[in-house]
């Protein structure tokens, strides 16, 4: 830390301190906290506190709110407050507002974010610290052996004066939001700036819109989009704000209200579900006069109000009601820059809604592709490990386990090569071919000759290429075209090459095992664990399904006698890496077999449960690559 903080200072007074408890009623007693000590230093009329204004009361209070909620949330802990005034004690020493937040984790780290290129001498974390960064005049972390206090000063303008008597309440008001833009700066105020210099109000503005999109991009969800976006106004620029979102319906929903006195949220919001407001329709993306309600129990003293749909790409997202009490109209700066606010947030809502479409899309795909229910296999106890990379996409790794007619039962563990909606396709076309297959009467070789001979067809590179288009269109957003791609007869890496371990098992009847017949085309050879540790290969790997039409595949018949286990894994498994800069793999000097002979004794939970852990214990970063796998152990 470059300088001490506020408790270093030789001269603090006067100070008011108090202890929260760490739970969810914190950071709104930290805020009535930091309210009543500068009301109480305020009614002794100390010389410094001739400067504290209602707007940097409320920086303090928006600031102390961020850093006790990450205290609370993120250390778990209770929650000492410092409040203290230094300085302007008549010998000309600029006075400073200055907080202490102390949690009881000093080990907790907040959350951290990458450096910033533009503005590296910044720390970046949580959006409680980048705020603190961005108002405050300076600030800092202090660790001890068994606390961590984040510490910030905010600026006493020297010498600031009550204005004249004969001003009236809503002048005032208007003159606070032509300097809103000001508050808004954050770079520290110099002496001798200019509060109304257009330039330094521009200033202010930029760096609150940036600050406004930076929070809001790369949100995923719309209520989180919402509730940034009135947390951001409130008490910037607004008393009181709301936000509603379109739906399918053509009903908004009210998804977030806040005001900055919190007793008058719930009656806010339970006011204005009844009536939304409805901009007409030549206003689309303008903010226009709304008439204030009626009801000061929700909403306060009467004032001014706007109303802007949230538009993006010509269509409205939502709309955000936002009201200032005190004024009997809104300047036209301040206008304009809810108008940029509020296009900023209808893209991060779009934006949401778009992720939203394309994840609920992706799930359901995924659900589609994976068997509704596993067939349970006399004398054979299985385990599935399946994680899609991200959890969020329909990968290319696959599974099967069924009754395959004649007292058999199959099962599959299959890699499509690829991923996104191209190995999708395939997979949700090898996985019906291979259960019609099988209750067919095919056998195990023969299966893999059908599907091998399936995937090098042309009806199955039509599919995926047609997908492809329109997955490629869907990532470049409406309206803008993609040319399919030229067949120049090259395979323009198609997806329809398919690694997999196919198998029959036979029960020869109680206490005795099950017969196996498997064969593996392209896949991770299968490893066959014994009671007493011993483990070898099931079956050797043969050609990548796909490549060769003229391809045959043979398969291996050996007893699972009770107590073995068979163990099928893909290659999120295998080629797990280490590190994303370094080329040690986990099956590097046969490091699966080595954590299977470990697992000797375990059923096949406990097997599935082990290799996974072993798998993400090898990495520093989670895999990279879709991770199944398949035990099947006999009673």
């Amino acid at each position: 830390m470059s300088e001490p903080g506020p408790a270093a200072a030789a001269r603090v007074a006067p100070t008011a301190r108090t202890r929260l408890p760490g739970n969810s009623l914190a950071p709104l007693a930290a805020r009535q906290f930091v309210r009543a000590a500068v009301a109480e230093w305020t009614a002794l009329a100390l010389p410094a506190v001739r400067g504290v204004a209602d707007r940097l009361t409320e920086d303090a209070v928006l600031l102390v709110s961020e850093l006790v909620t990450n205290a609370v949330v993120h250390a778990g802990t209770s929650v000492e407050l410092r409040c203290a005034l230094d300085g302007g004690t008549g010998d000309g020493r600029l006075a400073f507002l200055c907080v202490e937040v102390t949690d009881y984790h000093p080990a907790r780290v907040l959350r951290a974010r990458p450096p910033c290129d533009i503005d590296d001498e910044l720390p970046r974390s949580g959006h409680g610290l980048r705020l603190v960064a961005e108002c405050a005049e300076s600030w800092g972390t202090t660790y001890h052996r068994t606390s961590k206090t984040v510490w910030f000063r905010l600026p006493v303008v020297p010498g600031a004066q009550p204005p004249p008597e004969a001003a009236t309440a809503g002048d005032q008001a208007l003159l606070r939001d032509l300097r809103v833009a000001e508050i808004l700066a954050p770079a520290p105020r110099r002496a001798g700036d200019c509060p109304a210099d257009p330039d330094w109000i521009s200033h202010g503005a930029l760096s609150f819109l940036a600050e406004a999109s930076e929070l809001l991009a790369g949100q995923f969800d719309e209520d989180l989009v919402a509730s940034l976006a009135t947390q951001l106004l409130v008490p910037r620029l607004a008393d009181w704000c709301a936000v509603w979102l379109d739906t399918d319906g053509h009903v908004p929903r009210l998804s977030r209200v806040w005001h900055t006195s919190e007793s008058r949220i719930e009656t806010l919001r339970l006011t204005l579900e009844k009536d939304p407001p409805r901009p007409p329709a030549a206003a689309l993306g303008s903010a226009v006069s709304w008439p204030w309600p009626g009801e000061p129990g929700a909403y306060g003293p009467g004032g001014t109000a706007l109303a802007c749909r949230l538009v993006a790409g010509g269509r409205g997202v939502g709309t955000i009601l936002l009201g200032r009490a005190g004024l009997t109209r809104t300047p036209d700066e301040v206008v304009g820059l809810i108008e940029d606010f509020a296009r900023r947030v209808a893209l991060a809502l779009a934006s949401a809604r778009q992720y939203t479409r394309q994840l609920t899309i992706s799930q359901v795909l995924q659900r589609g592709l994976l068997p509704r229910s596993l067939a349970e296999i006399p004398g054979i106890e299985h385990a599935i490990v399946y994680e899609p990379r991200g959890d969020t996409c329909a990968g290319g790794d696959f599974y099967d386990l069924f009754a395959g007619g004649d007292g058999r039962w199959c099962f599959a563990l299959g890699d499509v090569c690829g991923s996104g909606p191209e190995a999708a396709v395939v997979t949700g076309m090898v996985r019906p071919w291979m259960r019609s297959l099988a209750k067919e009467g095919y056998g195990v070789g023969e299966v893999l000759d059908r599907i091998n001979r399936m995937l090098g067809e042309d009806a199955v590179e039509g599919v995926v290429g047609a997908v492809g288009a329109v997955a490629a269109a869907t990532e470049s957003g409406p309206g803008v075209p993609v040319e399919p791609p030229e067949d120049d007869g090259s395979d323009n890496g198609s997806p329809r090459f398919l690694s997999l371990v196919y198998g029959a098992l036979v029960p020869l009847g109680p206490g005795k095992g099950v017969r196996c017949t498997l064969a593996s085309a392209g896949h991770p050879p299968p490893l066959l664990l014994s009671p007493d540790g011993t483990v070898r290969p099931a079956a050797g790997s043969q050609m990548l399904l796909g490549v060769a039409e003229s391809s045959t595949y043979t398969s291996e018949t050996f007893d699972l006698d009770p107590g073995d286990t068979l163990l099928c894994v893909t290659d999120g498994v295998t080629e797990h890496r280490r590190g994303p800069d370094t080329v040690e793999l986990f099956d590097d000097d046969d490091g699966l077999a080595a954590a299977l002979k470990g697992c000797a004794g375990l059923s096949a939970g406990g097997v599935a449960e082990r290799i996974r852990r072993a798998v993400h214990d090898f990495g520093a970063s989670a895999p990279d690559d879709d991770l199944a796998l398949l035990v099947l152990r006999a009673r």
